[in-house]
């Protein structure tokens, strides 16, 4: 092995130049864990610094001998097999136990590893595509529905909203149902569930399943067919896979709400978009990325800012390389066929006219349309909580600082860490990626598209927090930023596979293959049905019984509205408890509160509702300064004893100001 020197590869080209400045960037990072408590300031810069090393490495190390290690044909025709097994057991599994339990997430894990292994370490002959892209599918669909079939009811918070929303448009027959909430300027998710409803002739709940249950399974296929247009085949499975395996994505494939469809149709923009900036397109291919923009921006909001993110990247692009500011403009043909940028401020232009039109006549609060909610919202966090290093406690927090006064355990310090174990893993072979497309004779407005919109959604996720400002709901946007992460990932994976030594890429590999599927089965976004770490966090699924204590309580309050009661009348309860009660119209939405529990005396509470949950492993509950934090509580400590028990099935207990008190 040799290694060339700087003269040999003009060691001051765009990628290069950005290798360098990115090592320069974490070390200017990495003092900012001393100012504050956060997993991604603490991990970010190790990972930044790490992949430009990697990528650097690779640039000047020569080696004569480079084949990497692959399987033998009978390796490579056994492992689906023993794949398609570990999927059936995982169903038995499931079946036998009730509940998909820490033993499933351990097996889906090792089924995963089977799974990319196949992918990185299978010959060219014996690469079966089809067969790998089944396993994928399969692998999702097991993973999603094994949740979906043992939980009564369904999993999350607001989809218990929605439900309600179809029910009304489904007994009614018309948006007018849906007139007063925001959801009817953006009705697609409502129109579909609620048509697949009367098609099949069944509850709404097997309808959502059926239907877009089923597509956010299938829709996975997107990044193989936008990938597929970049890279070979193995690296558009490889992409795949890292996609449908990403825990965000099986959150909305669990937790299926106008997210989920909104990101089905991003998805479906993405390949459009890719395609008319790789092929000769016609009027045909350009209308159909229009329609599915169109298509989004019925659906939901979010989902729409984050496209219009993605397409402005795109025209970022196109000005890259009609502009050539970084000299970009002379592309090499052995590598990419020269092709003019495609020119997008058209649909740039049409796409945020329509959002802007579409949000100021859609309802939503007291300030009558949405759009002006979100400026209002934006501006009031502008001046009063935006400031650096203002960090809001969420799932990217570290409990450490948290837990100071209680001394945090060894398990508190570590689960962030395995929370956002694979999203870290992701991201160090996307900046991999990142690098790879910088170079001038790779450098095309695809790669791009992806690498700049990557850039902007890290911004409003890792970015814009830091400032305190998460009026864009960050955590919903984790799902799209996968889509070009996978992709540029599996760009980055292919580099490091064809430039470092067999020893470094064998290595980095098998350090992927046997974290990347446990870690993203273990976070808790892929999990909330019975989550790994329940003294961490919530559980957002729900038991017959406490199901059943939600009509009930309906049944004997009245099911009142919020100017049918009076301040002492509110309900209180842990988290996400409260929101179900809510939510379901059981009691008033904005009344049904989550409950704090003092450290000393006891509450002041009128009507409260006491679930065994709280107790073992514990729940949600406010604490004195405002923030959520998983605590265990016994049933005086929520039911006082001068409180009435009006009603109770062993595992619920609604407790009332007792009449002997009166």
């Amino acid at each position: 092995m040799r290694y060339s020197t700087l003269s040999e590869l003009r060691p001051l080209r765009l990628d290069t130049v950005a290798a360098i400045g990115g090592l320069l960037i974490a070390l200017v990072l990495f003092p900012l864990r001393f100012f504050a408590s956060q997993i991604y300031l603490n991990t970010v810069p190790f990972i930044l610094g790490t992949a430009c090393s990697l990528y650097l490495l690779s640039l000047y190390q020569r080696d004569d001998a480079r084949a990497v290690p692959t399987f033998s044909p009978q390796v490579t025709m056994a492992l689906p097999s023993i794949v398609f097994a570990g999927l059936a057991g995982l169903v038995a599994l499931t079946v036998v136990q009730g509940e998909r339990t820490l033993i499933f997430f351990g097996v889906s894990g090792i089924v995963g590893t089977l799974l990319i292994t196949q992918i990185l370490f299978a010959n060219d002959r014996e690469l079966s595509p089809g067969l790998l892209l089944l396993q994928i599918v399969l692998f999702a669909a097991v993973f999603r529905f094994t949740a979906l079939y043992v939980t009564h009811g369904y999993i999350g918070i607001d989809i218990w909203t929605h439900s309600r929303l179809v029910e009304s448009l489904l007994s009614e027959g018309s948006l007018h149902a849906i007139s007063d909430d925001k959801h009817y300027a953006s009705p697609f998710y409502h129109l579909m569930v609620a048509t697949s409803a009367a098609l099949y002739d069944i509850p709404v709940r097997g309808a959502l399943y059926l239907s877009l249950g089923i597509v956010m399974t299938i829709s996975v296929l997107l990044v193989y067919a936008t990938t597929n247009l970049l890279v070979s085949t193995r690296w558009a499975v490889l992409a795949t896979a890292l996609y449908a395996m990403g825990s965000h994505v099986a959150r909305w494939g669990m937790h299926i709400i106008p997210t989920s469809l909104g990101l089905v149709f991003f998805l479906a923009v993405m390949y459009a978009l890719i395609r008319v900036m790789r092929i000769e397109y016609t009027t045909r291919d350009f209308s159909l990325l229009v329609l599915l923009s169109i298509a989004v921006i019925f659906t939901h909001q979010v989902s729409t800012f984050i496209m219009l993110v993605l397409l402005l990247a795109a025209f970022i692009a196109q000005l890259i390389f009609v502009i050539g500011p970084l000299g970009l403009t002379r592309l090499d043909t052995s590598v990419f066929r020269t092709k003019k940028p495609v020119n997008l401020i058209g649909l740039v232009v049409f796409d945020a006219g329509l959002t802007i039109f579409v949000w100021s006549i859609t309802p939503y609060g007291q300030r009558e349309t949405f759009l002006k909610t979100v400026l209002y919202y934006f501006e009031k966090t502008v001046q009063e909580s935006a400031g650096f290093l203002r960090i809001e406690g969420g799932s990217g927090s570290s409990t450490a600082e948290m837990g100071a006064e209680a001394g945090p355990t060894m398990l508190d310090q570590v689960v962030p860490y395995v929370d956002n174990l694979g999203f870290l893993l992701l991201l160090a072979i996307t900046f991999v990626g990142c690098l790879y497309v910088l170079h001038r004779r790779r450098a095309e407005q695809s790669v791009f598209t992806l690498l700049i919109a990557a850039a902007f959604m890290l911004v409003f996720i890792l970015g814009l927090p830091m400032f305190g400002i998460d009026n864009f709901i960050p955590t919903r946007w984790f799902a799209f930023l996968y889509a070009p992460m996978a992709i540029l990932g599996a760009v980055g994976l292919r580099t490091l596979r064809e430039n470092l030594s067999p020893q470094v890429v064998v290595a980095s590999l098998l350090l992927l293959v046997l974290l990347y599927p446990g870690a993203m089965a273990f976070a808790p976004n892929s999990n909330a049905d019975n989550p790994v770490f329940p003294k961490h966090h919530e559980r957002l699924a729900y038991d017959q019984s406490e199901l059943a204590a939600v009509e009930a309580i309906g049944d004997i309050t009245g099911r009142p509205s919020a100017s049918e009661l009076s301040p002492e009348q509110e309900m209180y309860t842990d988290h996400p408890y409260q929101t179900l009660i809510g939510r379901q119209g059981a009691f008033a939405k904005y009344e049904t509160k989550p409950a704090i529990i003092p450290t000393e005396g006891s509450h002041d509470y009128s009507y409260t509702v006491y679930r065994s949950r709280q107790s073992s492993p514990g729940t949600y509950f406010n604490t004195t300064t405002g923030s959520p934090d998983v605590e265990q509580i016994s049933k005086s400590q929520l039911c006082r004893p001068e409180q009435a028990t009006v009603y109770t099935n062993g595992d619920v207990t609604l407790c009332t100001p007792s009449p002997a008190l009166d």
